[in-house]
Formats: C-alpha cells, sequence, structure tokens
C-alpha cells in the first residue's frame, strides 16, 4: 500500500513517520529546497516560522500541554524533536528552531519506508491522499482544493521580531517568570505610564506593510499583530502582551507596563519579543520598538512579518477523521483544515494518519471523544458553523465536566485526568 503525503511541515512530517512505522509506504512531496514560501528559508522540514514556543507543558492548568501529552500516547515525533532542541521558557515548551526541524529532517530521511519528493504538487493526486500544506499553499494547489472543497478563507499570521542579546541594555530590565515560576528564562523591559502610553500612541501612527495579495482581511485573534491590538484601546496591551502583573524586579518593584524577551536558542544569544507579532515596515519596527528603554539600541537579527494562511471551510467538506465527505481516500491535515498553532497542526496530522491507517486496513475509524483535546479539536472541524474560525487547543472546547466545579484549577486538573484516561482506551482501540 502506498500513500501520497503533500507537505511536510509538522502535520505531514508526523502523519508520514507514523504511517511508516507501520509499514506503509510513504511518497513526502515537498518544494524544499527547490523552492520556498515567502515565510520560510530553512532546507528542513517541520520548519517553525512564527515562534518558537510550543506553549505551556503542564497538562493540569494548560490543554495545549495535556494536548501534548495526548500526542505522546502516539509516539509524537513532534514532541521527540522538542525534548532534543528545548530552550528554557519557564512553564513553556520552547525549542531552537534549526535543530528542531534537523532533527524531524533526519528521522523522515533515514526511514526507509519514506521517499521524498522534492517538488511542487499543483492538483490534488489520486489514490490515499493527506494534504497537509499549511497555511502558505502554492497557488495552483490551492486552487484546485477550492473547487474540491468549495471555496476558501484566508487570514493574516505574524511573526515576532528576534533581537540580539548583546545589544539588550541590561540597565533597563531584569530577569524574571511571572510570579516566580520557572526560574529566569524571560528578561523583562518595564516602562512607565509615561513610557508606555508614548510607545501605543507611535505604534498606532506607525507605518505598516500594505499587503496587496489578499482579498480579505480577517484577522485571527491568536495571531493578532501588536499594532492591531493597541488600536482597540489604550490599555489594550497592559491586559495582553505588555501584562505587568506577577512580575517584579529584584528590588521588588512593579511596573506599569512590561515587555517580555523569551530565548530563541540554547545559547541565549537571540530573544524574541513575546506576543509582538507585527506587520510595520522593518524601519517602523526599529524606530518603534527603540521606544522601550532596553531595546533602545537593539539589533534586530529578525524583524516580524505577516504572511497568508489560508484554511478550508473545514465542517463543510470534512468528516470528523479529517477525510473530504468527496472522497474519503483523500485526508487533510495541519493548519488548513482550520487547527491553529503547531502543536495543533502536528497532532492533526497525526489523527489523519490514525484515521487512515484504519481505513487502508478496512477497519471504521474511531474518533477520539470530546473528553480529549484531539477529539474535541476533531469535532472543531467537522461541527456544522456558520463562522467557522480556526481554534486554538484550550478546555472550553473539551466536554464539560460531569459534576460542578467551582475551582478553576480543580476543574482543570479533572478535565485533564479525566482527557489521559480516555485518550489512552481509545489507544487500545486501535
Amino acid at each position: 500500500m502506498k500513500v501520497k503525503i503533500v507537505g511536510a511541515g509538522l502535520a505531514g512530517s508526523e502523519a508520514a513517520l507514523y504511517l511508516a512505522n507501520r509499514g506503509v509506504r510513504v511518497e513526502l512531496y515537498d518544494i524544499k529546497p527547490r523552492s520556498f514560501t515567502p515565510a520560510h528559508s530553512d532546507t528542513n522540514f517541520g520548519e517553525l516560522v512564527c515562534s518558537n514556543s510550543l506553549k505551556g507543558s503542564d497538562p493540569y492548568t494548560n490543554a495545549c500541554g495535556l494536548l501534548k501529552e495526548e500526542m505522546r500516547v502516539f509516539g509524537s515525533v513532534m514532541l521527540e524533536a522538542a525534548e532534543e532542541s528545548k530552550v528554557p521558557a519557564g512553564g513553556a515548551l520552547a525549542v531552537e528552531r534549526e535543530a528542531f526541524a534537523r532533527h524531524i529532517t533526519r528521522r523522515i530521511k533515514e526511514n526507509q519506508n519514506i521517499t521524498v519528493i522534492c517538488e511542487e504538487v499543483t492538483s490534488v493526486p489520486d489514490g490515499w491522499v493527506i494534504i497537509s500544506t499549511g497555511p502558505l499553499t502554492a497557488a495552483a494547489l490551492a486552487e484546485d482544493i477550492r473547487g474540491i472543497c468549495g471555496g476558501g478563507l484566508n487570514f493574516y499570521d505574524a511573526s515576532a521580531p528576534i533581537v540580539s542579546r548583546e545589544s539588550i541594555d541590561f540597565e533597563k530590565c531584569f530577569y524574571g517568570d511571572r510570579y516566580g515560576k520557572g526560574g529566569d528564562d524571560y528578561i523583562n523591559c518595564p516602562l512607565t505610564k509615561e513610557e508606555y502610553e508614548s510607545f501605543v500612541d507611535a505604534l498606532i501612527c506607525a507605518d505598516k506593510v500594505i499587503l496587496h495579495d489578499f482579498e480579505k482581511r480577517e484577522i485571527f485573534e491568536g495571531c493578532m499583530p501588536v499594532e492591531v491590538m493597541a488600536a482597540r484601546g489604550k490599555d489594550s496591551l497592559r491586559f495582553a502582551m505588555l501584562k505587568p502583573v506577577g512580575l517584579k524586579d529584584k528590588d521588588g518593584n512593579k511596573y506599569y507596563a512590561v515587555l517580555q524577551l523569551r530565548k530563541e536558542n540554547k545559547e541565549g544569544t537571540a530573544y524574541n519579543l513575546v506576543g509582538f507579532q507585527t506587520n510595520l515596515k522593518f524601519g517602523e519596527q526599529k524606530r518603534v520598538f527603540s521606544m522601550i528603554p532596553a531595546l533602545a539600541n537593539a539589533e534586530y537579527l529578525r524583524y516580524g512579518v505577516m504572511h497568508r494562511n489560508t484554511y478550508i471551510n473545514s465542517p463543510a467538506c470534512l468528516n470528523a477523521d479529517f477525510s473530504l465527505k468527496s472522497k474519503p481516500e483523500v485526508f487533510f491535515a495541519g493548519q488548513i483544515t482550520g487547527v491553529e498553532g503547531y502543536v495543533e497542526s502536528a497532532a492533526s496530522g497525526l489523527l489523519a494518519a490514525i484515521h487512515m491507517f484504519e481505513k487502508i486496513n478496512g477497519r471504521q475509524p474511531q474518533i477520539p471523544d470530546n473528553t480529549t483535546v484531539m477529539g474535541a479539536l476533531s469535532a472543531h472541524i467537522s461541527g456544522a458553523t456558520e463562522n467557522f474560525q480556526p481554534m486554538n487547543a484550550n478546555f472550553g472546547i473539551l466536554k464539560p465536566a460531569e459534576k460542578r466545579i467551582k475551582d478553576k484549577k480543580q476543574r482543570y486538573a479533572y478535565l485533564a485526568e479525566r482527557a489521559l484516561k480516555s485518550i489512552k482506551a481509545y489507544k487500545e482501540l486501535l
């Protein structure tokens, strides 16, 4: 049996290795290294574009952490790569991008059941197929998908700048994690009330890149550019990426607003501006972000960029097993399905592969129930809705607890324990 997988990002890589490790011959198609999308530059597979963070790790307080634990049950290659390449990030799982992608690429290329084909696919192939081309699907294939799925939707996705550590003014910032958790993994750049207000004014008025290639300007909340957030109100950033709550310097001082910087690599030579996804022109980024005292003389290793994300109207055309309603042997996985985030995309690749393997072997796919994050995401992409939007992992999409639990920590812990028990029972059915 042969399966074609189009796209070697997180979802495609997870799917390819899951199937290949079970004896299925996989042809994995990707345009790299012959060509790149506007957001990609690494020749390796599984490249991370927007951030180097895979979000929270604690399954009992963080839904994305819970999703990771569910994926570990199925041997996720993304989590294997993350463990090998992780960098300190408090309660989050952050990785060194290049090492992370190299690990995934090595695992793919050393697997004898996977044949890598470096070429652009312009239409959905015949036979058993997984389309995992991500948010920047090439134009010809995107048009073919639109024809099959009855249209497509676009929204904008933005990435944050990265600065060099040596250019940060450490006399005007301090190390520390929120509420003292996780050690000193973040550099905190405080602002006074006057500095914050001047910064917001400049941010709102700064010149932005004009994106002519997009017909729709729908901005997904999870990737909100900082300048768009600022325009929503004077204090909007103080309740979001510049939230000062839980942060004190070594003398116990609190601040009006605080920007956090997170390590981009193990050596700690590069830091990204947490939550500062942006579509400002490069010169404007340097001018405006330099108004933050600790970054007055910052050297930018990478400026923030904004790029197109494309996803299909999944509830109209996909089953809960991620297969097309019109062509049950064709599956979709990754952000193109309307799951949002690195971990969520990889999880959808696992799910598509699990269900395809069941079908290949003549069995009816079993869908994990919505007491699990994997099951809840499956329900989201296949559930009827008039305004389908991308979805992150969160406790709100899980089936509510059977009993009322007022305390949020206790409720989340209960939901997590129930989910892990359920996903393990689901695996036994396969």
